[in-house]
C-alpha cells in the first residue's frame, strides 16, 4: 500500500519530523508530498521545500522506505497518478479537525477510494506550526527546539539574503 503525508512543508518542522517517524512502521513506507502550487504564500521555493524535507529525514536518522516528492493540483489526482489509497494528517487542534473533515468529506466526493488517516502530534508539538516558526525565525528568535539545524541554517540564511 502506498501511503502520502501531503503538505506545504514551509519549513519542514520537528512536528512533522514525529508524524513521519510515527507513520513508518506503521505503514512500512511513506511518501512525503510536497505541494507546488498552495493559496500559502510560501518563504522557499518547491524545490528547497523538497531539498529541506530530503536533508531534515537524514539529519533525523530516519529510517524506512521514505520518498519524498513535490505534486501541482490535487491531492487526490495525484494520488491516483501514483497508485494510492491513503493519505496522513496531523491534528494539532480543534480548528485542524474542522479544516480537515471539510477536505475530506470534498476528496471522498472526489475519489472515494482514497482516504485519510489522522494522527495527533506528540505532545511536544502539539502547538507547533510552520507559520509560527517563520515568525519567530522572522524576528531573530531561537527556533532550535522547533526544527532540525538544517532547516534552523536555511531560515536564517533566507533573512539575511531578503
Amino acid at each position: 500500500m502506498k501511503v502520502v503525508y501531503p503538505g506545504t512543508f514551509d519549513p519542514i518542522t520537528l512536528g512533522h519530523i514525529d508524524i513521519i517517524k510515527r507513520a513508518v512502521p506503521i505503514f512500512g513506507n511513506l511518501i512525503v508530498a510536497v505541494a507546488d502550487a498552495t493559496p500559502k504564500q510560501t518563504l522557499f521555493s518547491t524545490g528547497e521545500r523538497v531539498e529541506l524535507v530530503k536533508r531534515s529525514i537524514t539529519e533525523a536518522e530516519l529510517a524506512g522506505d521514505i520518498v519524498v516528492e513535490s505534486f501541482q493540483g490535487l491531492l487526490v489526482n495525484h494520488m491516483q497518478k501514483i497508485g494510492a489509497t491513503v493519505f496522513i494528517r496531523g491534528l494539532r487542534a480543534m480548528s485542524d479537525f474542522e479544516y480537515e473533515f471539510q477536505l475530506q468529506l470534498m476528496n471522498r466526493r472526489l475519489a472515494p477510494e482514497i482516504t485519510g488517516i489522522y494522527m495527533m502530534p506528540s505532545e511536544s508539538n502539539i502547538y507547533l506550526s510552520s507559520t509560527l516558526v517563520k515568525e519567530i525565525a522572522r524576528h531573530d528568535g531561537d527556533i532550535s527546539s522547533f526544527v532540525l539545524p538544517c532547516v534552523r541554517r536555511a531560515l536564517e540564511e533566507r533573512g539575511k539574503n531578503g
